[in-house]
């Protein structure tokens, strides 16, 4: 039993770690970006990681980041949108 939980959070571990890269991935990626627009615009521009799964799955620091952007932004609604576009992909795949 103790060998099977060590397994499982050893597994756990190694999924966040992937999750934690593909994070710094994406907001290396957009670094590039971010740099054009404030040389092109004169403006301050930041890179705030939101992030919704395919089943609507957010991180507990997901509000937090929504709360930098402005504007009025759901929560429920962003989910609802990652699913219903999940949703679509897998009816163009299937049909």
């Amino acid at each position: 039993m103790c060998s099977t939980l060590i397994k499982n959070l050893l597994q756990i571990t190694q999924l966040l770690l992937v999750i934690i890269v593909i994070i710094i991935i994406i907001i290396i990626k957009y670094k590039d970006l971010t740099i054009e627009i404030q040389r092109m615009w004169n403006v301050k521009t930041k890179v705030i990681p939101v992030i919704i799964g395919a089943t609507g799955a957010i991180s507990k620091s997901f509000r937090k980041y929504v709360c930098n952007i402005p504007g009025n932004h759901e929560v429920k609604e962003l989910q609802k949108t990652a699913i219903l576009g999940t949703a679509h992909i897998l009816w163009k795949l299937l049909t």
